[in-house]
C-alpha cells in the first residue's frame, strides 16, 4: 500500500486538476453562449439567401435550359475536395476524433468512384492528424473562432470558387460538426459546390419578378456571396460545437476527479487507521514486555 504522504500528494494533485477542469468548463460555457447566439443569427440569413438564389436560378434555367451560372454547372465528378474543419486545441471529448474518423471512412468508401480526393484543412488538429498519414492535403488554413470566422470563410470561398471555375476540382464538400445542443454534435458532410437549385412547379413558373439589371447579373453577385455565407454559417456551427463538446468533456472530467478524490480519501483513511492500529499494537506489546 502507498505511504500516507504519497496518497496525500495524489489527492492534492487531483484537487488541483479538478479546479482547472471546473474553470475550463465555465469558460467554455460562457463562450458557448456567445457562439450559439452568433450561429442562431446566421442560420436564417443563410437559409433565406439559399432560397432566393435557388428560385432565381431555377427561373433562369427554365427560360434558356442552361446552367444559369458556372457555379451551378454540374459536370462529371472526377476530382473532389474535402474541406475539413477541426479545432486548434484538444480537451474537447470526441469532437476532433469523430471528425477524422468520418473523413477517413468517406475517403475509403468513395475513393474508387473518383480520380482523386484532396483535402483542405482548417485547424491544427486536422493538420497534425492527416500529416502523419500522408494524405493528399493541398491547402492548410489557421483555426477559426467566432471573431475570425468571416475572414476565414471568405478565404476558403475564394480558393474553392477559383479552383472550381478553373476546372481543377469538380465538387467541393465540407466536413464539420453540426451543432445540435450543448451536449450533442453530429459530423456532417455537406456539398458546397456546385450549388444546388430548386425545381419550380408550372404554377410557380408563371409568377415572376422584374430584375434589375438582369437575372444573370443578380446571380453573378449573389452566388459568390452565398458560398461565403454558407461557409461562415458552417464555421459558426463548428465553433459552437467545439465549445459544447469542451464544456461536456470538462464537466465529465470534473465529476471523475470528484469520484477519484472520494476513492483516494477512503484509501487514505484506511491506511491511516491501519498505521494507528499498528502503532497501538506496538505500544501495547512494548508495555506487556516491560511488565514481563
Amino acid at each position: 500500500m502507498p505511504s500516507l504522504k504519497a496518497i496525500r500528494n495524489r489527492i492534492a494533485s487531483v484537487k488541483n486538476t479538478q479546479k482547472i477542469t471546473r474553470a475550463m468548463k465555465l469558460v467554455a460555457a460562457a463562450r458557448l453562449r456567445r457562439a450559439q447566439d452568433t450561429m442562431s443569427a446566421a442560420r436564417p440569413y443563410a437559409r433565406r439567401l439559399q432560397e432566393v438564389i435557388a428560385d432565381v436560378a431555377a427561373r433562369l434555367a427554365a427560360i434558356d435550359d442552361q446552367a444559369a451560372h458556372p457555379l451551378l454547372t454540374r459536370r462529371e465528378v472526377k476530382n473532389v475536395r474535402l474541406i475539413v474543419i477541426s479545432s486548434d486545441r484538444g480537451l474537447a471529448g470526441g469532437y476532433n476524433s469523430n471528425l477524422m474518423r468520418r473523413t477517413e471512412r468517406f475517403i475509403v468508401d468513395e475513393q474508387p468512384k473518383y480520380a482523386s480526393i484532396e483535402i483542405a484543412i482548417v485547424g491544427r488538429k486536422a493538420r497534425e492528424h492527416f500529416k502523419r498519414r500522408h494524405t493528399n492535403v493541398v491547402k492548410e488554413y489557421a483555426g477559426v473562432q467566432s471573431d475570425s470566422a468571416l475572414t476565414r470563410a471568405r478565404e476558403l470561398a475564394a480558393d474553392a470558387t477559383r479552383d472550381f471555375l478553373d476546372g481543377k476540382i469538380d465538387s467541393v464538400l465540407v466536413v464539420y460538426n453540426e451543432f445540435k445542443s450543448a451536449i450533442s454534435q453530429q459530423v456532417q458532410i455537406e456539398p458546397l459546390l456546385p450549388l444546388r437549385t430548386s425545381e419550380l412547379s408550372p404554377s410557380e413558373g408563371r409568377i415572376d419578378f422584374e430584375y434589375e439589371p438582369s437575372k444573370e447579373d443578380v446571380l453573378a453577385t449573389l452566388l459568390p456571396l452565398y458560398v461565403e455565407v454558407e461557409l461562415y454559417r458552417i464555421m459558426l456551427e463548428a465553433v459552437a460545437s467545439e465549445f459544447g463538446a469542451r464544456m461536456s468533456a470538462m464537466d465529465s472530467a470534473t465529476k471523475n476527479a470528484k469520484e477519484m478524490i472520494g476513492s483516494l480519501t477512503l484509501v487514505f483513511n484506511r491506511a491511516r487507521q491501519a498505521a494507528i492500529t499498528k502503532e497501538l499494537m506496538e505500544i501495547t506489546g512494548g508495555a506487556e514486555a516491560l511488565k514481563g
